[in-house]
Formats: structure tokens, C-alpha cells, sequence
């Protein structure tokens, strides 16, 4: 009796295991994406307060805050395998990579509307620069190397004002 106990306990095992490391995996990757969505929102809101034509224009240093969560590159980064190169800004005056399809249309002069106007197709009330960050072809890390999931995010994408 005792061994049939056991040889049961053997079949239940494997499959329990698998299902195990798959949630496990699965609340990985949703941790590591949140991280990287937050990255890209914390390197957006930085570059929004500066203007894309200043001549001290920090777009290194957003692409550092990204990646490594400070300034300066310093420590590990936020996420296992996320590089700096994988960091792209777009801005009025840096469009390079910019054309996907989750890009604005423009980055600069963006027309803006207020609620009266918009509603009856009136003229525009102003325009806006919009500030985009966005990591491009992050390979998702599992758990256990082992694993091997050859898995790669889309791009993760965050768009703001910027000063004008």
C-alpha cells in the first residue's frame, strides 16, 4: 500500500511541478514588465521638463534612468538583460526609430483643442511637444536559465508633454 502511495505521488509531482514554474514564470514576467513600464515613465517625466533644443538636453542621462534607475549608470540594471542601447527617445528633434505604428503621427506642434472647440470642430486653442520613451526588443529573462524561453517584449512605450 505504501508503495502504490508513492508511485502516485510520483505521477501527481511531475505535473504539479510544471504547473508550479509556470505560474512562477508567468508572475516573473508581469513583475519584469511592470518594471519596465515604470522605468519608461520615470525617464519620460524627466526629459518632459526639459526642452528637446536645450543645449544640456539630458537624453543620455534618461536613458541611464530607464535602464539603471539613477542618473549616472551606476549599479545593476532594474532588469536582468535591459541595456541602455535598448533606450529610445523620441522628441521633436530626435525622430530616429520613431516610426512605429505606437508612435504619435508628430512630436512637435502637436495641435491642441479645448472642450469647446474640439466638440464643434473650432479652430485649435495652442499645440504641445510630446516627449516618447521606449525600450525596443527586451528578451525576457526567466527564473531558471534552464528554461530557455526564447520570449521577447514588444516595445514598452511611454508618451508625454514636454515643455514648449
Amino acid at each position: 500500500m505504501r508503495g502504490a502511495a508513492a508511485v502516485e505521488f510520483a505521477i501527481v509531482l511531475i505535473p504539479l511541478l510544471v504547473l508550479v514554474t509556470g505560474v512562477a514564470e508567468f508572475g516573473h514576467a508581469i513583475a519584469q514588465y511592470e518594471a519596465l513600464t515604470k522605468s519608461t515613465r520615470d525617464a519620460a517625466r524627466y526629459l518632459s521638463t526639459y526642452l528637446p533644443s536645450d543645449p544640456s538636453y539630458p537624453l543620455a542621462q534618461a536613458q541611464c534612468l530607464a535602464t539603471y534607475g539613477n542618473t549616472a549608470c551606476t549599479g545593476s540594471a532594474l532588469v536582468t538583460g535591459l541595456k541602455t542601447s535598448m533606450v529610445v527617445v523620441c522628441d521633436a528633434v530626435n525622430t530616429t526609430n520613431c516610426q512605429d505604428s505606437t508612435d504619435p503621427a508628430a512630436f512637435s506642434n502637436v495641435p491642441t483643442y479645448d472642450t469647446n472647440n474640439a466638440a464643434s470642430g473650432g479652430a485649435q486653442s495652442g499645440s504641445i511637444n510630446l516627449v516618447e520613451v521606449k525600450i525596443k526588443g527586451y528578451p525576457y529573462s526567466p527564473i531558471e536559465p534552464f528554461l530557455n524561453l526564447p520570449i521577447t517584449f514588444d516595445d514598452i512605450f511611454t508618451v508625454m508633454r514636454q515643455v514648449s
